[in-house]
């Protein structure tokens, strides 16, 4: 029941808009949709782990304003105006004679917003570079998958001019090796994304500090009013308790940054599959309904990743998400000159993300087996005939 109310909304609109779709266009239209929709599914599950990361430090008001405001902004936004806002800026022509293009001359559109992708690919490209490089130099990251890797990578990062510096270096890299004549386009739109990013990060970490800040000092209160109310009830013979901590939740202006650096993320995982589903259709109202609920699906699995705690559990799923965000900016700056099948891109998301999860999985087989020895090891008989303090063979009992 719990996953039924946060995939119902998802449900809801699949129907609607497959219905909507064959009902006012046709079957056909109704086919194309379903189509559009599993694959911004398959191409975009990294994105729901990336995205229950962030998510899970909001919350339970943004966390529902993801799901609802953040559908829309994904849908209407990026799905449908974004394309034609790129295009306008990419082509010199206003965004109402493109709109026209997009409605009565799509074949056009489509090819214009072909023409736009170098800077798509340069701007969502080096946005997910950065995101993969921070999460490799994080030196505050404990948990590490291919520790030979991780954990130099993770010293190095105490320097944090670093992810900027290579990125940048990248930058300059595709622009020359890739960008064929659409080296200044490349160029020009790599920076804005770099920007961007830097910029949005950088407001929200601020806004989270400054919070995080505050919630630290009332916490160092209630910590000391708690310590002494343990203190008195040692002293009457009551024991005191004690747990994990608590995440700390971002609210306010932390929140809201957090919620924007969301909705740009997801931007940059949907450059691909937008500009991939004009090879599908080249009908923008059924591109976007097919890509808005597949974006719909991706953040009711957000959610539910954070109400399950499956990242707690499956301790390398950020990992392979993380690597496939790398390899999905590796492929759009491929794709600038060469085109990259979108088969391609969503199969290596899904093996990074299988491969995280089978690990994941044997790691706590293997610390479930370790404790299960521990729990079956020597045990102390304080007063068996060995006398105080020797150890007797753990007894099996037969059930």
């Amino acid at each position: 029941m719990h996953a039924l109310r946060i995939f119902g909304w998802s449900l809801a609109i699949t129907a609607i808009g497959v219905v909507g779709a064959g009902v006012i266009g046709s079957p056909r239209d109704a086919a194309i949709v379903a189509i559009l929709a599993v694959l911004e599914i398959s191409l975009s599950f990294d994105n729901a782990v990336i995205n229950a990361t962030i998510l899970r430090r909001m919350n339970p008001f943004w966390q529902k304003l993801f799901l609802t405001l953040g559908v829309v902004i994904a849908v209407f936004g990026m799905r449908l105006l974004f394309p034609i806002i790129i295009v306008a800026l990419t082509a010199h022509i206003g965004p109402v004679k493109v709109f026209d293009l997009a409605l009565n001359d799509s074949a056009q559109y489509a090819e214009k917003l072909g023409d736009a992708h170098p800077a798509i690919a340069a701007f969502g490209g080096i946005f997910l570079f950065m995101l993969f490089l921070d999460f490799l130099f994080d030196t505050e990251r404990e948990v590490q998958w291919i520790k030979k890797l991780e954990e130099p990578l993770r010293r190095a990062g105490q320097l944090d001019v670093i992810p900027t510096v290579i990125g940048l270096v990248a930058l300059l890299v595709v622009g020359e090796a890739f960008a064929g004549d659409n080296t200044q386009q490349v160029l020009t739109a790599g920076v804005a994304g770099l920007a961007t990013y830097l910029g949005v990060r950088g407001l929200g970490e601020f806004f989270e500090a400054r919070g995080v800040g505050a919630e630290e000092d009332d916490d160092a209160d209630d910590s000391a009013d708690a310590e002494a109310a343990g203190d008195a009830g040692k002293s009457a013979g009551t024991p005191r308790s004690s747990g994990p901590p608590k995440l700390v939740l971002a609210t306010g202006k932390a929140a809201a940054f957090l919620f924007l650096y969301l909705e740009v993320i997801d931007a940059s995982f949907s450059f691909d599959g937008v500009v991939g589903a004009f090879a599908i259709s080249q009908n923008i109202f059924v591109i976007a309904t097919g890509l808005g609920i597949g974006a719909m699906y991706i953040r009711s699995l957000t959610v539910y990743l954070v109400r399950r705690g499956t990242l707690s559990e499956y301790i390398y799923l950020e990992h392979g998400a993380h690597y496939a965000i790398g390899a999905l900016a590796i492929i759009l700056a491929i794709s600038i000159e060469t085109e990259v099948p979108e088969i391609v891109t969503g199969l290596v998301g899904v093996a990074f993300i299988g491969v995280a999860l089978v690990s994941s999985i044997l790691h706590r087989r293997r610390h479930a087996d370790a404790d299960s020895d521990d729990s079956a090891g020597p045990i102390r008989d304080d007063e068996g005939e060995g006398g105080q303090g020797q150890p007797r063979e753990a007894v099996s009992t037969p059930l």
